[in-house]
């Protein structure tokens, strides 16, 4: 087994693979909602967030707080997921990046 399969400490190779992970899913949802709902709406503050937190991984990252680096990234990744499980956002069927509704 990978040291990314099992380990009980964030390398930075964990960290970079999480990171390009996340960036993956991000790029391939696609917003279903009509733009001006108020589903658009949602999706919009969902999506911010999920920007944030991936802003926010690579600072930690940067200054050498791969724990917390990888606590943000996680947390990126779960509202593009929540995204595509309230099927404001299309996963195009990828049960990898995405839990599929």
């Amino acid at each position: 087994m990978s040291d990314l399969e099992i380990s009980n400490t964030v390398s930075e190779e964990k960290l970079t693979h999480y990171l390009n992970l996340t960036k993956m899913a991000r790029q391939k949802a696609t917003p279903i909602p009509v733009e001006g709902s108020p589903e658009a709406s949602q999706l919009k503050i969902m999506l911010r967030m999920a920007d944030d937190y991936a802003s926010d991984a690579k600072h930690f990252m940067e200054n050498g707080d791969y724990v917390r680096a990888f606590g943000a990234i996680n947390y990126a990744h779960a509202w593009i997921d929540a995204g595509v499980k309230l099927r404001l956002l299309d996963g195009h069927g990828d049960d990898v990046l995405f839990t599929l509704p």
